[in-house]
């Protein structure tokens, strides 16, 4: 991860930029699995929820340190 990304002289953490790309790709993925009915073979939706949070959070972190090297 790189420190701060400068957006027109606002300084952001590279973290939060993430963050916010990885709640974008889980709304889509949130969509998907409950179109196709997939919580009603999950025990704790909520539980499984953060756990796909920080699954994709992994998931883009690493992507965007591929891309950046």
């Amino acid at each position: 991860m790189i420190g701060d990304l400068d957006i027109s002289g606002v300084f952001l953490p590279t973290l939060l930029v993430l963050m916010g790309i990885t709640y974008v790709l889980y709304l889509v993925v949130h969509g998907l699995l409950t179109r196709f009915h997939f919580y009603r073979l999950v025990w704790h939706r909520a539980l499984f929820n953060v756990g796909l949070y920080a699954l994709l959070l992994g998931a883009v972190d690493s992507l965007s340190r591929y891309l950046i090297t």
